[in-house]
């Protein structure tokens, strides 16, 4: 049998969860599958096909490559239908009732518009994901709450990758509300405009996971070339789509207990 059809499984020491489920184990799977079929073998084997939370977790799919970083594996995501929100920063819900959009907001003014942007008076916009602002960092290192106006215009992923490097994440969530946010917009500009951790996008996790957790290279894409996630590992495990019906390697979960699968 050929070596790409042969099996080999890369137990990582780490997991893949949510503070809402027990935790899972990934599991590298280097046999070539369809999409369906990687996550049907998954969920008979295993858990599901990969779900992805947070840095930690993609810095382990990556590590477990063991240095081939010729290939491009399946992952749990994939494009289902309509469009919802979700705050950059892991485990902070979208709470429908807790929200300051502007009057008339959202409104897809210009196009799809799938990422906000916050006025000095602190309502909410959402505009495109590849125009460039001002942006704010959220930072919850040593056990304290601050935040950082960054006076540079970046594209709202640029500045997500920005604040993941340096702080925690962008700002999400009820931290919007914080009066040192409000201070820190205090702008005699009525048009200044503020990148924030808030965006919608039409993507879901096979398990059902709600993880908001993304890793493409610039924007959520728009007009993807498939409805499938793979992650590449010669490009930092940075995602990409592909049509569903390619075969390729894949990773999946391991655990007892997990979300209801769709």
């Amino acid at each position: 049998m050929k070596m790409q059809w042969s099996l080999f499984l890369i137990i990582l020491m780490g997991q893949c969860s949510s503070s809402t489920r027990q935790p899972h184990v990934y599991h590298f799977i280097n046999e070539t599958k369809t999409w369906d079929e990687a996550r049907k073998y998954c969920r008979e084997n295993y858990t599901d096909l990969a779900t992805i939370d947070n840095m930690e977790d993609m810095n382990r799919l990556i590590e477990s490559a063991g240095g081939d970083n010729s290939s491009a594996a399946w992952i749990g995501l994939e494009k289902t239908g309509g469009r919802e929100w979700h705050w950059s920063l892991p485990g902070t819900e979208y709470n429908e009732n807790e929200t300051n959009w502007a009057p008339n907001e959202p409104n897809d003014k210009v196009g799809i518009e799938n990422c906000v942007w916050m006025k000095p008076e602190g309502n909410w916009i959402d505009n495109s994901c590849a125009n460039k602002a001002w942006f704010i960092c959220y930072n919850g290192t040593n056990n304290t709450d601050t935040f950082h106006l960054i006076e540079e215009e970046k594209t709202w992923r640029q500045a997500q990758d920005y604040c993941r490097e340096k702080h925690t994440d962008l700002i999400s969530g009820n931290q919007t509300f914080n009066e040192e946010v409000q201070r820190k917009m205090n702008s005699p500009d009525p048009s200044a405009r503020y990148v924030i951790g808030l965006f919608r996008d039409s993507w879901k996790w096979s398990d059902g996971s709600n993880s908001s957790f993304r890793y493409w290279p610039t924007h959520v894409p728009e007009n993807p070339q498939g409805n499938c996630t793979v992650t590449r590992l010669d490009q930092q495990g940075r995602w990409d789509s592909d049509r569903c019906n390619e075969t390729k390697p894949f990773f999946c979960c391991d655990g007892e207990f997990g979300p209801q699968r769709r």
